[in-house]
């Protein structure tokens, strides 16, 4: 039972972003397993990129070709001081980075749309496709418009049009720990739960810098949450906001489908991190309320 004095009365920031859902297949379980982790590796938001997650893994049953697959989801930032198509274009252009570098190189793997209500679709063909050199052609397979592309070891499959839609991304939670076991199990416990719940990804999955928006250095970006760092206690003195016994303050950062799914994945997170013994409480990072596009109350998911 989680007691509301364990976490603190604050709230996390989110924002609005943009987002796409596939499958990848492929023939063996190790080749989907790089193909995955390396298409996701690195989360990218904060410097302008695209990053992304694994959602889920598939048995045959439940991918188009009948091979074992992997749901993932791929992230891209809104700059709301340009018009939405220009964030929706560097979204493309990212993406198609992420999949010609670390899925099509895979052997015989394949990418399918996984975003059955789309707002939109973005065409595949002419950053994807035209990696054949013209020699690309279209097929009709699985019930699907596909782009076959001819490479060396024959051949990658990529369905032409995949969807895009608004998500909520940057949720987060922190959890304050005594120990480095009791940083190591709670952060897993979190993470397990969080992967049960649908339409979510840990970009992150355990995150040991969270950063803020001011900086000194702004031409590498976010820099460290110095308040927050437990190593400058002491020389901050007044100033940090490190709690009394805490030692490692991780981070878990969630992007989802939507508010209902983040939040979701928020509760059974801090539950999960909660019911390990070395947990001194769970807070989140937040700027105020003037950098994110929603506030999420940490106390309001434990009704």
């Amino acid at each position: 039972m989680v007691k509301k004095a364990q976490i603190e009365d604050t709230y996390a920031e989110a924002f609005e972003g943009i987002f796409c859902r596939v499958i990848v297949t492929a023939d063996d379980g190790e080749t989907l397993r790089k193909a995955a982790e390396d298409a996701t590796a690195t989360p990218s938001i904060v410097i302008g990129r695209v990053e992304g997650g694994i959602e889920k893994w598939l048995s045959g049953e439940e991918t188009p070709d009948k091979r074992k697959g992997v749901v993932l989801q791929f992230w891209g930032g809104i700059n709301p001081k340009k018009p939405f198509s220009e964030s929706l274009k560097k979204f493309g252009i990212e993406l198609s980075y992420r999949i010609r570098q670390d899925i099509l190189v895979k052997p015989f793997t394949a990418l399918f749309d996984a975003l059955p209500n789309a707002e939109g679709k973005l065409d595949m063909m002419k950053r994807v496709g035209h990696c054949g050199d013209g020699y690309e052609w279209m097929e009709k397979r699985y019930g699907r418009n596909v782009i076959v592309v001819p490479i060396m070891v024959p051949d990658f499959i990529i369905e032409r049009y995949l969807g895009y839609a608004h998500g909520v991304m940057g949720v987060n939670f922190w959890i304050m720990c005594k120990t480095k076991e009791a940083l190591k199990n709670a952060g897993e416990k979190a993470l397990g739960a969080i992967h049960k719940i649908n339409g979510v990804v840990t970009p992150f999955d355990i995150c040991s810098a969270g950063s803020k928006p001011e900086t000194r250095f702004p031409e590498i970006g976010p820099t460290t949450n110095h308040l927050y760092c437990p190593s400058l206690k002491q020389k901050l003195g007044a100033a940090s906001k490190v709690p009394e016994n805490v030692n490692y303050i991780p981070e878990i950062v969630i992007n989802g489908v939507s508010m209902q799914a983040v939040k979701e994945a928020m509760k059974a997170g801090i539950e999960a991190a909660l019911s390990v013994d070395g947990v001194v409480k769970i807070s989140a990072g937040n700027y105020g309320g003037k950098l994110g596009d929603y506030n999420i109350y940490l106390r309001e998911l434990f009704p």
